[in-house]
């Protein structure tokens, strides 16, 4: 799961009106493509968690890039806390692993920085469940480095991201292009780890 978009479905769902719900359904095939991917990965031994998180890395940190790069801050003040980046590589770096060598991805517009965000954002949905898996490790190296994981826990991150996706005048193609490009990025991160 990529710490999990768990948003997604493959029927229309009147209770995820709006874009949010055209979202959801555009992009639900690769959304279940990455979760098969990453389930081969087990989170509960250090080869397949370190794995795990350069996976998660390969992808992230272009990402997060490239929402820097598109002036991300204008449309979310608070990215500071959203951003997982510094996170991630302190989970490698306790883990004695390199970051890896990132996945390209294209510059984003305004709407498509709302639909990588989508993917990021929704992504925090599914640590919860992660984590459970990740605690059932027997080796305590994999505990001490959930930052990324563990990241934004107790905060409304997704609802204040919602509210902003709704509230947003942009152009709906460019949104979905673009979360079905950050999917597309962390299977390329996948394939490579």
């Amino acid at each position: 799961m990529l710490a999990g978009v768990s948003d997604v479905s493959t029927q229309v769902d009147s209770s995820f009106p709006g874009l949010r719900g055209r979202l959801r359904d555009a992009t639900a095939a690769a959304h279940r493509e990455l979760d098969a991917q990453l389930s081969s990965f087990d989170l509960t031994v250090l080869t397949g968690y370190r794995r795990f998180l350069q996976a998660s890395a390969g992808a992230l940190l272009p990402l997060e890039s490239a929402l820097e790069a598109a002036g991300v801050t204008f449309m979310f003040p608070d990215w500071p806390e959203r951003a997982r980046s510094a996170a991630i590589a302190a989970d490698l770096g306790r883990l004695g692993s390199a970051a890896p060598s990132p996945v390209s991805v294209l510059p984003l517009t305004p709407g498509g920085l709302l639909g990588t965000m989508y993917v990021l954002e929704g992504s925090r949905l599914g640590a919860k469940f992660l984590l459970k898996e990740v605690a059932e490790a027997a080796d305590p190296r994999i505990s001490a480095a959930t930052l990324y994981l563990r990241h934004g826990t107790g905060k409304r991150l997704w609802q204040s991201f919602l509210a902003k996706l709704e509230s947003e005048a942009c152009d709906e193609v460019e949104v979905i292009a673009a979360a079905r490009m950050a999917f597309a990025a962390f299977e390329q991160a996948a394939d490579r780890a």
